[in-house]
């Protein structure tokens, strides 16, 4: 039995006022076009920027006065037209049979600010999951949001994948342990224009050996685009760097006969384990070693 999933990631454009009802409907608008081009290509799960149908900017959200920073006033935030556009996603995630992962603030009862969250919709059209941005910047922090608390896995036709949104790429602790949580693929989605951003998570391609999804807006992609990171750390699928909506698609093949995929996970992943669990304790030196061991030649 075939164990594969044909992944896409988008970059879509990012609008980072969540009381400009137009943006948001022009953005979940998008995240639709997308949707159905994912579907005419095969994929069976589509993944989004952090913050898909809104980041909210800071200085949108949490300015004072004087321009110095404040909590931010989540009242102003057209809640109404965010939800709306979410439920339109996950009907059409229904209607084309297409997972979908997308993100965007999520309210909490007051006085708890929401959190930055990634959507999981299913292909039968439902909310199965949510992740919570658990590492948050210190404006992020003071300012806008309230921490997550737990990783997150969802399987999907036998793949397991895990999830991390933007400032976590800092945070190898968080890509370490989905490796010991078993996923073949994490999805970051970033809303940041930082290339070396995107060196750091193509290297937990190099470190883990699993895929990652790295899903960036739009209007930042000249800098670097969206793109599919392979086991071992190679590009799988690029979109364009031409700051327009696209996708890069490309397969998630556990048997894939590609040499660097293959070394990758048949052996370089077991290895590593091995190394960790304990492999070389009991090949360490034993007796009085002080001899052997002496800063002379």
């Amino acid at each position: 039995m075939a164990r594969t999933l044909r992944l896409a990631v988008a970059q879509s454009t990012v609008p980072e006022d969540p009381t400009d009802q137009g943006a948001l409907r022009a953005a979940g608008q998008e995240i639709r076009a997308l949707m159905i081009e994912a579907a005419e290509a095969g994929t069976r799960l589509v993944q989004f920027p952090e913050g898909a149908v809104t980041y909210p900017g800071k200085h949108v959200m949490a300015a004072g006065p004087a321009g110095e920073l404040v909590p931010a006033d989540w009242s102003r935030a057209a809640w109404d037209v965010l939800r709306e556009e979410a439920e339109a996603i996950t009907a059409l995630a229904g209607e084309l049979g297409l997972w979908t992962v997308f993100g965007s603030i999520h309210p909490l009862t007051a006085p708890n600010r929401p959190h930055n969250s990634l959507y999981i919709v299913s292909d039968h059209g439902r909310l199965v999951a949510r992740y919570d941005k658990r590492f948050l910047s210190h404006t992020e922090l003071s300012f806008l949001y309230s921490p997550g608390r737990d990783p997150l896995v969802v399987e999907v036709d036998g793949i397991r994948l895990g999830f991390a949104l933007c400032i976590e790429a800092n945070f190898p602790e968080v890509f370490a342990e989905y490796e010991c949580l078993d996923v073949d693929c994490v999805l970051l989605s970033v809303m940041v224009d930082d290339a070396p951003r995107a060196r750091v998570a193509q290297a937990y391609g190099t470190l883990y050996n699993y895929w990652l999804g790295y899903s960036v807006p739009a209007q930042f992609s000249a800098t670097v685009p969206s793109g599919i990171v392979a086991p071992g750390g190679r590009w799988l699928a690029r979109c364009p760097a031409d700051g327009r909506p696209a996708l890069a698609v490309a397969d998630i093949d556990l048997d894939s006969r590609d040499e660097d995929i293959d070394v990758a996970v048949r052996y370089a992943r077991p290895w590593r384990r091995l190394a960790r669990a304990g492999l070389y304790d009991e090949r360490i030196p034993i007796g009085d070693t002080r001899s052997d061991t002496r800063t002379t030649f």
